[in-house]
């Protein structure tokens, strides 16, 4: 397996490879995204790739085929990730300046390679030299992805609807940098 660290535009010549993990990894329960879905989300994915000190890590085969991605950003000062909490959270905990939360937008794995540490690399590698206080992430609860984040030092802070009062609630997770 290679590891490829990229800039955001790098990862938009590579959206191809991030489209596909995405596609196959969010079809599953308890997602259950359909090609409409993945297509908005990467009619954003350009836009994203542009905020400052975006970064991503794409995993490949030795023959270059995608096996798994990562990305994020840090938050800004005008971030609406604590807004989308279910229950306010304190001011202190709250407050963002561009580099105090790196917010992990996505990762995900293809089906045949799970279980062989791929994830857990993919997260070391994007946040390798991130000079942020904390990670923050929202994730389905039902999935299996909350386990591996405990097991990596998250701990859930609260829960958050994120597409409007008809979508799953979502698990808000922090990972304390320091």
């Amino acid at each position: 397996m290679v590891l490829e660290p990229l800039d955001g535009a790098a990862a938009v010549r590579a959206e191809d490879a991030f489209r596909l993990i995405y596609a196959e990894a969010f079809a599953e329960a308890p997602y259950h995204e359909t090609e409409d879905d993945v297509a908005a989300a990467f009619r954003r994915f350009p836009a994203l790739a542009q905020r400052p000190a975006f970064r991503a890590v794409l995993a490949r085969t030795e023959s270059g085929g995608p096996i798994g991605m990562a990305y994020g950003f840090p938050l800004g000062p005008d971030t609406v990730w604590w807004d989308e909490l279910t229950e306010p959270v304190p001011d202190d905990m709250r407050r963002e300046d561009g580099r105090r939360t790196f917010g992990l937008i996505e990762l995900a794995v293809r089906e045949a390679w799970r279980g062989q540490g791929v994830a857990g690399r993919l997260h070391r590698t994007l946040l390798e030299g991130v000079d942020a206080e904390r990670v923050l992430l929202n994730v389905h609860p039902a999935s299996k992805a909350p386990a591996a984040y405990r097991a990596w030092g998250y701990r859930k802070i609260g829960e958050a609807r994120l597409w409007g009062a008809s979508a799953d609630v979502h698990d808000v997770m922090l990972l304390d940098l320091r």
